[in-house]
């Protein structure tokens, strides 16, 4: 039996699912968290106007915007619940290649295996549906849960980029890891 597109995006204990207009609370909320804002390289807030309009937009196709959003549901408990979401971003499809990005809202929800679970669907979507030839990420150097889980999918570290993010508290270097589809 040929797969479905919710097939393609499920996966053991979390399913991607595309944008909705309900979903422009979570986005607010997680796009104005500061503590995570070094992540995104993102310095300021996002008013829920500018959100609205991404949803709105977000029907386009990954052609159209060169990136896509899914939003993260856990599928494990007796209720669904969205938890975070996974990117692929600056997508060229010439060099049939993408960026990838991803977060677990709530702490509560980490190191429980959903991160892993999605990072496969998008893996597989992205190698599959989309015929991509590489992913790639960018990781700062203190990033341990990130560097470990991009690591286990096979991402390879092909360079570092020394004091590349500077803070407060410091400068970081970034690693950039790229996760080659040899079939494609």
């Amino acid at each position: 039996m040929a797969n479905t597109q919710s097939d393609i995006l499920s996966g053991k204990i979390t399913r991607l699912r595309a944008i909705e207009p309900n979903d422009i609370d979570s986005i607010y909320s997680w796009e104005n968290d500061s503590s995570i804002w070094q992540l995104s390289n993102t310095v300021a807030p996002f008013s829920k106007y500018v959100i609205k309009q991404f949803i709105e937009n977000s029907h386009q196709d990954i052609f159209q915007l060169k990136q896509i959003r899914l939003m993260i549901e856990k599928t494990d408990d007796k209720v669904i619940q969205t938890i975070g979401s996974i990117d692929l971003f600056d997508f060229e499809p010439m060099h049939k290649r993408a960026g990838v990005g991803i977060l677990i809202a709530n702490k509560t929800d980490r190191k429980k295996g959903y991160a892993s679970d999605a990072l496969d669907v998008l893996i597989k979507y992205s190698f599959h549906s989309l015929q991509l030839h590489q992913l790639y990420c960018n990781i700062t150097e203190d990033n341990i849960d990130s560097l470990n889980l991009f690591q286990s999918k096979g991402f390879k570290l092909i360079g570092t980029k020394r004091d590349w993010l500077i803070f407060p508290q410091g400068k970081k270097d970034e690693f950039m890891f790229q996760l080659i589809n040899k079939d494609n």
